[in-house]
This record gives structure tokens, sequence and C-alpha cells, in this order.
């Protein structure tokens, strides 16, 4: 796998059918070790690359990649659509908001992002702390938030939230206060808006589902490992604020809520979701 090689030229993408289910994942009869164990490596050199500061686009990309492979290689299925609206922008900074459900996003944002926009995430100031991950989000000049302060948080995302956006680097919002494997749209605040309306950039809302990786009971990092579960990102266009901005929040729930009741049909991984 070449360093920055984009593996999603297309405007979809679903894993083969025949995509190759490693012997090391069988081996370990399926269970979770093999895919954190190989994670844990692909996070590492990733940190140790961040700390060196060498952590580039093109080794974002790499090492994202790589995460991707792990997903398929363990026997997940991913499935991506709406790329186009990503590669239209040619490059201008935009605030994409969706919903928060895994750690697996954050692992594989910068492979389906990264040959498009250069971005960073707001995340919550504590996982700065976290050994490699820490060092990536550094890497990525990171916006950092309490989240005990609501009030405080909102300020400091419009602040340092411009300037990475004047900047050119667009901005990744998960308004919910934490992740989740089921989406509460009572708990989806509009802090993305308000930062696309302050800085006068469009908003791209996603919406994702990854329940592939489960939310540990005891460790909240370690779950298990569902491979029955697809995972699925899917881009809308950019779209203005107008207003206040209520109702293009309202138009991004809604097409959150849309894409998860789609892909949680049984009988339907591969759906064709451009009725929106």
């Amino acid at each position: 796998m070449a360093i920055g090689e984009n593996l999603f030229p297309q405007d979809s993408y679903d894993t083969p059918s025949d995509a190759p289910h490693c012997w090391q994942d069988r081996l370990c009869g399926g269970g979770r070790w093999y895919f954190y164990w190989k994670n844990f490596l692909i996070f590492s050199r990733s940190g140790r690359c961040g700390r060196r500061g060498e952590l580039d686009a093109a080794h974002q990309i790499y090492y994202s990649n790589q995460n991707i492979r792990l997903i398929e290689s363990c026997g997940g299925r991913l499935h991506l659509r709406g790329l186009d609206h990503l590669r239209a922008l040619n490059g201008r900074p935009v605030v994409l908001i969706g919903n928060h459900m895994s750690l697996l996003e954050t692992a594989v944002f910068h492979a389906i992002v990264r040959p498009h926009l250069d971005f960073t995430f707001v995340i919550k100031s504590a996982l700065m702390d976290i050994p490699h991950f820490g060092d990536i989000m550094r890497a990525i000049d990171a916006i950092q938030v309490g989240r005990d302060n609501p009030r405080e948080d909102l300020k400091i995302v419009l602040t340092e939230g411009r300037k990475r956006l004047e900047a050119g680097r667009s901005v990744i919002i998960f308004p919910q206060a934490t992740r989740s494997a089921e989406f509460h749209p009572e708990k989806f605040n509009s802090i993305g808006v308000k930062l696309a309306r302050a800085a006068g950039v469009p908003i791209v809302p996603f919406a994702l589902k990854t329940d592939f990786l489960a939310n540990g009971r005891w460790i909240r990092d370690l779950g298990p490992i569902h491979r029955e579960n697809d995972v699925w990102f899917e881009f809308a266009p950019a779209m203005d604020i107008a207003g206040a901005g209520k109702e293009e929040l309202q138009w991004v729930i809604d097409f959150i809520q849309d894409r998860l009741k789609e892909w949680k049909k049984p009988g339907n991984p591969n759906a064709s979701l451009e009725k929106v």
C-alpha cells in the first residue's frame, strides 16, 4: 500500500464479496483480540510519526488506510456513499457534522476524507492524555473542549474553529455528548451549525454506522467486534447556513435518522440512499 494512496477514487465503495479474511483472525477464533492488537500497532506507529513531526497528509491517509484494510481482513464490510460531495468542494473548508458511534470513525476518517479536505477534530481535552492518541491529535491541531461547561466549550469552538477554517482547514464535529450506538436527536446540539454560521462556511452533513466496533461494558475502548454489522458512511452535499440555522440543523438530524433506518433494514446491505 503506497503512502498517501486514495483507496476510494469513486463516489461510492463497497467491500468486495470475495475480500480475504486473514488467517490470524480466524486462528484467534474470530474474537476481538487480533483486531485490537493490530489496531494498537497502527495507532502507535501513527502516534510516533506525529511525535516526530512527520504526520503529514500522506501519512495520515496511509495509517488510516491500514485501519480500513484491518476491518475488511477481520470480516467487516465497508460501504461509502457521497464522496463526490467532498470532491466537489475542491479543498474549500467546511464544518462536517454527524453522529458519533464508536472509536472506528476517528480511525478511518483520514482514509475517507483526507484525500479531499485538510481537517481536524473537536475532541474532549482529556483525550489528549492518552498515549499516541494525544500525539496524533496534536499533530493535526485538534480543538480541545472540556465538555463540563457548554458555554465555555461554545466559546472555544467558535474562536479556535474559526482560526482553523480561516487557515483553510475543515473541522469535524460530533455534536453528541458522547459516542453512542443509538442516535438521540435531543442530545445533538447546534454547535457545528453555529461555528459554520460564524465563520461564513458551509456545513457538510454526514451519517455513519460503525457498530461493527462496539463500546465495551467494563473497558469502553475494548468492546466486542460485531462482524455482522456492516460499516456505513455517507456524506450529503454542502449546505450554506441561512438565518439562525435551525432548519439546517433539523435537516442534518433527519438525514442521520433516515440513513440509520435504511442501514438497519435486514437484507439490504447495499441500499441506494440517494432519495433524501
